[in-house]
Formats: C-alpha cells, sequence, structure tokens
C-alpha cells in the first residue's frame, strides 16, 4: 500500500520552506499548500510531504524519496546541502542488497533526508 501523506514536525517554517523547495525541487515537488502553521510539498495539489510547525522536532526521523535516475539522486544531495542541509552520506552506490544508489542529507532541523535510485545501473 502506497503512503499517502508523512508529516515531519520542524521548528521553522520559512527556513523549511527554503531548504525543502530547493532539494525536492530535482525530484518535481513544489510548495502546493501554506499556512501559518505547515506547508505542503508535491506534485501536484496533494501535499504527500507536509511539515508542520512544533514544539520540539523528532530529530529521529528519516524520510527516502524515490528518484528515477542517478543524476536526480547527486541534483538533490548538491541543492540540499547548498540550501544548508548537512551531508550525512553522499551520492552513491550503497550495500543494501541489489541496485541502491542514494545520498544523505540531514535537513535544517536535522531529519535524515534520503533519495534512493533502484535501477539507473548505467549511470553509476
Amino acid at each position: 500500500m502506497p503512503i499517502d501523506h508523512v508529516n515531519i514536525p520542524v521548528a521553522e517554517l520559512g527556513r523549511s520552506r527554503a531548504f525543502y523547495s530547493a532539494a525536492l525541487a530535482p525530484l518535481g515537488y513544489r510548495c502546493v499548500f501554506e499556512s501559518d502553521s505547515s506547508l505542503g510539498f508535491g506534485h501536484d495539489t496533494r501535499e504527500p510531504i507536509a511539515l508542520r510547525l512544533g514544539p520540539a522536532p523528532n530529530v529521529g526521523s528519516h524520510v527516502a524519496f524515490t528518484a528515477t535516475t542517478n543524476a536526480q539522486v547527486d541534483a538533490f544531495h548538491a541543492a540540499a546541502v547548498a540550501a544548508g542541509g548537512v551531508d550525512n552520506g553522499p551520492p552513491g552506490e550503497r550495500p543494501y542488497g541489489g541496485y541502491y544508489y542514494a545520498a544523505f542529507v540531514l535537513d535544517p532541523d536535522g531529519h535524515n533526508i534520503e533519495v534512493v535510485n533502484h535501477g539507473d545501473r548505467g549511470a553509476s
């Protein structure tokens, strides 16, 4: 069953909007909803990724987005780091079983954001 949406607690919406707008652009995500207490990112008017103001973000969160090419993984990592994210694993193949090309970045609240491609073998 696919996931309908994910809520990620954040401390500051402006900072998170800037980070996620840049980091998720290579995957085609954009801000599709904004209020005083939350932001929604998606491909259309649906907002599968919701950022909500919270008193104490859960720093242990991990969210992985699917990429269709290794170039998208590379672009995510570059954009996320340029937008203030902290490298938590540069783009590259991982020994997680099967083909797994991924990159990891900590967002401004310390959430581990991953983008992974399971099938672009020719671009590695």
